[in-house]
């Protein structure tokens, strides 16, 4: 019983994760303007992004540009880009292991090989996690960087965006629900079913019961 819990509540929060991820890949606000001049009133914000740059202004409207060449991109967005679309097929994988070994489907027979799938699946969302977790930390560390270089004039540094802390809080959930599954093997000799029937008793072949049935 608690075997199943932990399955369904793992593969929640993988799944929540990978959703997360996708979310994370497609917003953005990877890099945000960061106010920093005297006047913080500025007539437009810009948003940087892993597939377009956009241009929010004070009235509302935005504008949107994808990124026109790929080679044209600066490292950690190429790695970002690469390692993000990894981690989200890899969730898809992750999440079509962890369903065909569930305790809930019949997709595969045997306790023992069903426990091996499951854990395969958390091993697959882990790995989802940790992809993510390289791009965002080192898009990171370069904003960081670039905002305390006084050789990058103001208007051109920025600040970390929402999609960062997103990717961070699916990378969370995909290492604990990652984990989950591989902590959710049943003991061994133990049974994931709670009761137990014992097979009928049969009368002897002159009719009556045998005497070792009620001993």
């Amino acid at each position: 019983m608690v075997s199943a819990v932990l399955e369904v509540f793992g593969l929640g929060l993988c799944v929540i994760g990978w959703l997360l991820v996708m979310l994370a890949c497609g917003l953005p606000m990877w890099k945000v303007t960061a106010y920093i001049d005297a006047n913080i009133v500025l007539a437009q914000t810009v948003w940087d992004g892993l597939w377009m740059t956009c241009v929010v202004q004070s009235t509302g409207q935005m504008q949107c540009k994808t990124h026109d060449s790929m080679l044209s991109l600066t490292q950690d967005l190429q790695a970002a880009r690469a390692l993000t679309i990894i981690s989200s097929v890899l969730g898809v994988f992750g999440l079509l292991v962890t369903i065909a070994g569930a305790q809930c489907t019949n997709c595969i027979q045997g306790e023992g090989s069903k426990v091996r799938i499951v854990n395969a699946g958390g091993v697959i969302f882990i790995i989802s996690g940790f992809l993510l977790l390289i791009p965002l930390c080192w898009m990171a560390h370069r904003i960081i960087v670039n905002f305390y270089d006084p050789k990058i004039p103001a208007p051109m540094k920025r600040e970390m965006g929402a999609a960062l802390y997103i990717g961070w809080a699916a990378t969370a959930l995909l290492f604990v629900g990652g984990g989950m599954l591989c902590c959710s093997c049943p003991r061994r000799g133990a049974s994931s079913y709670a009761v137990k029937y014992a097979p009928p008793i049969r009368a002897a072949q002159n009719g009556e019961y045998d005497k070792k049935n009620y001993v």
